[in-house]
C-alpha cells in the first residue's frame, strides 16, 4: 500500500516559509519544525545508558531537560546528565523494595528528589549532601521519610512551582499529601503511634466493578497527575476501568487513615464506553496523565489500548454518556434521517481566505486516501494501513469533507474493523454504524456491518435485527440473506443449548464454600503473599490484585475518656476484625457481634444507586501490549502533546501521531518489557533511555 504525506507537509517548504510568508508566527514554525513528523520519523537510540542492577521502572526529567533521574529494582536512584550523557550520583536509597516512582521535586535547584518504592514508604533526599563524593555514593540519611502507607507506592506527583509539598498514590487505596514544613517523618502503617492527618483522597470504598455498581471495593491506585496548567486538578487510576478527575478546592480538609470513608465526588468520570461495563476484576489502568495544556487526559490499561479524553466537554455531548447508553448504542431504532445534501462551509475558508488554495489539494488527498482504503478492503491486504487512512479522513480532515465522504469513510473503516478483528475492534465498528446512520438512516451499509459487529460480540438478538432492517432495505443483495441466515442458526444453536442444560437437570451454581479459614491460616497466607509481593523479580512484574487473595483489616477503639491515663502495651476497648476477599463486600464483625458496614448507604441500596455520567474515549491507540506489568507508561510528546508514546511488553516504544491514532514509529528499547517513556523534546535534540 503506497504512503501518504503527513498533515505537516514538507520541511523543506516549512524552513522557506519562515522567511518568505510574513503572515507565519515564526514561533510557530519554529516550534512546527521541532516536532515535524519527517523529524520524529528518524528518532534513533543515541546512548544506552547503563548503571542499574535490576529493571528499571521510573525515569523522569528535571525541569530544563539538563539531568534525569531513574529508580529501579536495586533499590538505587541514578542521576544522570544529558550533556555528559553520564551517571553523577548512584545513591542507595534505604528502600527494601522496588522503587516505582521518582522525581525532582521543583523550585530546589534539583537538590530535593523523592523515592517511592514497594515498602509503602516515601523518601526525600538532599542531593547537595553529596557534594565532594564519588560515583556511587553509598546509603544516605534520607531528609524525610513517610510510612504512613500500607501497600506500594506506585506513583508521586509534584506541583509546578512547588516545593513544599509531594503527593503519593499507593495500593492501599490512599493519596496523600507530604508537606516537608510540617513534618519530614510519620510512624509507621499500624502502629500505635500513627496519626498521619495527610489523607487527601480516601478511596478504600472507591472502585467499581462496571459502570451501574456503587463504590465500594478498595481502589488500589496505580497512578496520579497533577495539572501543569491548573494545579488544582488531580487525576487518578486505580484497579478498575474508570480515571476520576478531583478538584483539590472542593475535597475534604486531610484526615487521617483509622476510619475508612465514602469516597468524595469527583469533577469527571473517565472511561470508553465499552470498557464501562465489563465487570472484569482484572481490567485496571496503569497509568493517567495530563496534556501539557491541561485539556486532555490519556489512560493506558493493562490488557487493553491507550485512550485520549477530553476534560472539558458540554454537557450532553457525544463525548458524555451514562448507564444504559452503551446497550441503546447496540439497539436497532429508526434513525431520523440526516443526509446532508450540501456540503458545510469548510473551516479552511473560514480560518482565513490564504488558506482557501490548500482546501482543494486536502479534499484530494481525502479521497485518494478512501480509494486506498476500499481497495485494501477488497483485496484483503493493508488492513492496518488501510484503517489509518481513514482516521486521517475523519479525525485529520473532518472539518474538510461532506457528510457523503464521511459517511462512506465511516462504513470502510468499521468493515476494516471487523476484519482486522482486533481487541475491540468490533466496538469501535460499532460506534463507526452509529455514526454512519445518523447521517444516512438508509444506509445497507451501516446495518449490514453494524449486524455483523454485533454478531462477532455474541449479541446475536441485537444483530437479527440490524441484519433484517438491512435485508429490507436491499432486498436483492445475497449477502444479507446469509446473515440473517447464519444469525438464525446462532440463536437456535443457543436456545437449543439452554434446553440440553435445563433437561439434564444441571445444578445451580452454588455459593463458593469450603472449610472455615483459622486466623492463622489467613495470617500466614497473609504473610507469605507480603513476602512474596517484594521478593525478586517476579512479583513485581504481576498484578498484586487477584481475586481470591484475602485481606484482613484490624480497627480498634478505645473506650472511655480520652484523656484517661491507660497502662502501656495494653488494649482497652473492642476490636474489629474484617477478614474478606479483595473485590467482595467488606463485613464487619465486633465486639457485640453485629455484622455491618462502614459504607452501608452505598451497599444496602444498590438499586436506588444513581451511576454518574462517563467522559468517553475521542482516540485509541493500538499496536503495543500492556499485559506483563502495571506501570507500564503512556505519555504525551512534545511541548503541544502532539504525539503519543507508549512503551511495550515486547521491548518496543511505541509513537503515535496524537490527532489520527497513525502510527508514526516504533523503537526498540530492551529485551525485556520496556515500563517508562522518557524521550523528550530539548532544544530541538531528542533522547531515548531504555528502560
Amino acid at each position: 500500500m503506497e504512503e501518504w504525506p503527513f498533515h505537516d507537509g514538507n520541511v523543506h517548504n516549512l524552513v522557506e516559509s519562515r522567511h518568505t510568508d510574513i503572515r507565519l508566527n515564526r514561533h510557530d514554525v519554529d516550534h512546527s519544525l521541532q516536532m515535524h513528523s519527517s523529524l520524529v520519523r528518524r528518532l534513533s537510540l543515541e546512548r544506552e545508558l547503563e548503571g542499574h542492577q535490576g529493571c528499571v521502572n521510573a525515569v523522569t526529567w528535571n525541569s530544563n531537560g539538563s539531568l534525569l533521574i531513574s529508580g529501579s529494582d536495586d533499590a538505587r536512584i541514578n542521576i544522570w546528565s544529558y550533556h555528559g550523557r553520564k551517571l553523577l550520583h548512584s545513591i542507595e536509597t534505604g528502600h527494601s523494595a522496588n522503587i516505582f516512582c521518582t522525581k525532582f521535586i521543583p523550585e530546589t535547584s534539583d537538590e530535593l528528589v523523592v523515592s517511592g518504592a514497594g515498602d509503602a514508604e516515601v523518601r526525600l533526599f538532599n542531593l547537595s549532601r553529596l557534594n565532594g563524593r564519588g560515583l556511587n555514593d553509598g546509603a544516605i540519611t534520607p531528609s524525610a521519610l513517610y510510612q504512613c502507607h500500607t501497600r506500594r507506592v506506585k506513583k508521586l506527583a509534584v506541583e509546578v512551582g512547588n516545593p513544599n509539598v509531594v503527593w503519593s498514590a499507593s495500593e492501599d487505596g490512599t493519596l496523600r499529601q507530604h508537606d516537608f514544613r510540617e513534618g519530614t517523618s510519620c510512624p509507621p502503617a499500624g502502629s500505635s503511634q500513627q496519626e498521619c492527618r495527610n489523607v487527601l483522597l480516601d478511596l478504600r470504598y472507591g472502585a467499581k466493578r462496571s459502570l451501574a455498581d456503587p463504590p465500594k471495593h478498595t481502589l488500589a491506585l496505580k497512578s496520579c497527575d497533577i495539572s501543569s496548567t491548573r494545579p488544582h486538578l488531580l487525576l487518578v487510576g486505580g484497579n478498575d476501568a474508570f480515571a476520576r478527575l478531583y478538584d483539590r478546592r472542593m475535597l475534604p480538609p486531610l484526615t487521617s487513615c483509622r476510619k475508612r470513608m465514602s469516597p468524595p465526588a469527583c469533577v469527571n468520570y473517565f472511561c470508553p464506553m465499552h470498557l464501562s461495563d465489563r465487570g472484569r476484576s482484572s481490567l485496571h489502568l496503569t497509568h493517567v496523565t495530563f496534556s501539557p495544556d491541561g485539556e486532555e487526559v490519556l489512560l493506558s490499561y493493562s490488557g487493553e489500548h491507550v485512550y485520549l479524553m477530553d476534560i472539558n466537554h458540554a454537557s450532553g455531548s457525544s463525548m458524555q454518556y451514562s448507564l444504559g447508553d452503551a446497550s441503546k448504542l447496540m439497539t436497532f431504532t429508526p434513525v431520523v434521517n440526516r443526509l446532508e445534501l450540501q456540503t458545510s462551509v469548510s473551516s479552511a475558508f473560514q480560518n482565513g481566505l490564504w488558506r482557501r488554495s490548500n482546501i482543494a489539494a486536502r479534499i484530494e488527498k481525502c479521497s485518494m486516501l478512501l480509494e486506498m482504503a476500499k481497495r485494501s478492503l477488497q483485496e484483503g491486504t493493508n488492513i492496518f494501513h488501510a484503517i489509518e487512512a481513514c482516521n486521517e479522513v475523519i479525525d485529520g480532515h473532518g472539518t474538510d469533507i461532506g457528510p457523503k465522504v464521511r459517511h462512506e469513510c465511516f462504513c470502510t473503516r468499521a468493515a476494516l474493523l471487523l476484519k482486522r478483528k482486533w481487541k475491540n475492534d468490533a466496538h469501535i465498528a460499532i460506534r463507526d454504524c452509529h455514526n454512519a446512520r445518523t447521517i444516512d438512516s438508509s444506509s445497507f451499509r451501516a446495518h449490514y456491518f453494524m449486524a455483523e459487529a454485533l454478531e462477532q460480540l455474541g449479541k446475536f438478538k441485537e444483530a437479527l435485527d440490524f441484519a433484517v432492517a438491512a435485508q429490507c432495505l436491499s432486498p436483492s443483495d445475497t449477502m444479507a440473506a446469509e446473515k440473517v441466515d447464519n444469525i438464525k442458526k446462532h440463536l437456535a444453536a443457543d436456545e437449543a443449548e439452554k434446553n440440553n442444560k435445563s433437561s439434564d437437570g444441571a445444578p445451580k451454581s452454588e455459593p463458593r464454600t469450603g472449610r472455615i479459614l483459622s486466623l492463622s491460616d489467613i495470617l500466614y497466607r497473609s504473610e507469605a503473599n507480603s513476602d512474596a509481593s517484594q521478593d525478586g523479580l517476579r512479583s513485581e512484574r504481576e498484578d498484586s490484585d487477584y481475586d481470591e487473595e484475602l485481606e484482613l483489616d484490624f480497627e480498634t477503639s478505645i473506650s472511655g475518656d480520652e484523656g484517661r491515663d491507660v497502662e502501656p502495651n495494653i488494649l482497652h476497648g473492642s476490636l474489629n476484625l474484617r477478614f474478606h476477599r479483595r473485590g467482595e463486600s467488606t463485613r464487619e464483625t465486633g465486639a457485640n457481634g453485629s455484622c455491618g458496614s462502614p459504607s452501608s448507604s452505598l451497599q444496602n441500596d444498590r438499586a436506588a444507586y444513581q451511576s454518574e455520567a462517563v467522559i468517553d474515549m475521542k482516540r485509541r491507540y493500538v499496536g503495543h501490549c500492556n499485559v506483563g506489568t502495571d506501570i507500564k507508561q503512556a505519555s504525551f510528546l512534545g511541548q503541544r502533546g502532539e504525539y503519543v508514546a507508549s512503551g511495550s511488553d515486547d521491548g518496543r516504544w511505541f509513537i503515535w501521531e496524537k490527532r489520527t491514532g497513525r502510527l508514526i514509529k516504533m523503537l526498540l528499547g530492551d529485551d525485556a518489557a520496556m515500563d517508562s517513556n522518557c524521550c523528550f523534546s530539548i532544544y530541538g535534540c531528542w533522547w531515548v533511555s531504555r528502560a
